[in-house]
């Protein structure tokens, strides 16, 4: 499969199966993961594994999104790590570092039949605290990861995509 028909066929999953993700696979996704571009190489990419009982059970408090999800990946950056552009202040590359790993991580589970879920329905303060993080770590987004279940199906709003035209601007 090529990778356009990968990015066509994979949709967000909201009815995971309890089968636990393989270590060979999850440490495939993850190695997808550290592999990415980053602003000047900096790679301030943290990834936090949820597997356990009690470590899903307080990504469930933090966000309701998690869809019974047997593996999620609590995606961070680390603020002393990150590059900071010194012609805008404030400015730093954390959230797009951390987009690029997550999605790359997305698009390697289902090349191996592992389905996903991007959730960023949470308090970053409230995920902090609940998972103990350091004052430097910012938490950007979860990765929910898991087999479908037989109820699996894309939702409506997977087939709606705006045209090219509405999209592609050429200056």
């Amino acid at each position: 499969m090529d990778f356009l028909e990968l990015v066509n066929k994979r949709y967000s999953e909201r009815f995971f199966d309890s089968i636990p993700v393989e270590q060979e696979k999850l440490d495939k996704i993850l190695e997808s993961g550290r592999l990415v571009p980053t602003a000047c190489n900096y790679q301030p990419q943290k990834f936090y594994v949820l597997k356990s009982k009690k470590a899903l059970e307080l990504a469930a408090k933090v966000t309701p999104f998690t869809y019974n999800a047997p593996l999620i990946i609590l995606i961070c950056y680390d603020n002393n790590e990150v590059w900071k552009n010194k012609r805008e202040e404030g400015y730093n590359s954390g959230e797009q570092d951390t987009a690029i790993a997550a999605t790359t991580m997305m698009y390697e589970a289902e090349s191996l039949g592992i389905h996903s879920l991007w959730i960023r329905g949470f308090n970053s303060k409230v995920a902090s605290e609940t998972f103990n993080l350091s004052e430097n770590i910012v938490p950007c987004m979860m990765l929910a990861l898991g087999y479908p279940s037989e109820k699996s199906k894309p939702s409506d709003w997977h087939y709606k995509r705006k045209e090219m035209k509405d999209m592609v601007i050429e200056l």
